[in-house]
């Protein structure tokens, strides 16, 4: 997928967006991802892809290649400086079909 095809009317884009810039929904969604996932008007796709941290099918349906990353990070977290982390590593993972932690 080119940048260009992306699909900008996945609801994955307002998930990630409102993950990042809201620390009560990303508490919620460490106690309960299903019922935060509710609240979105996520592709019974998106949302499998989500659950399983499924980063290839996500981009296969056209998310954002920038916000596959972010999710990245909230899913799996971040090692600030040390070059590498889990989530990362997860992305690449998933990118080339091999399976990810979960």
């Amino acid at each position: 997928m080119a940048i260009e095809n992306f699909n900008r009317e996945l609801a994955t884009h307002d998930f990630v967006q409102q993950m990042k810039w809201n620390v009560e929904l990303r508490q919620r969604f460490e106690q309960d991802p299903g019922a935060v996932l509710d609240q979105f008007e996520l592709l019974p796709q998106e949302r499998t892809a989500i659950e399983e941290r499924d980063f290839k099918a996500l981009y296969d349906i056209g998310v954002h290649p920038y916000l596959l990353s972010q999710l990245a990070r909230l899913l799996y977290g971040t090692v600030e400086g040390a070059g590498s982390s889990e989530a990362s590593l997860a992305l690449v993972r998933s990118l080339l079909g091999e399976d990810a932690p979960s």
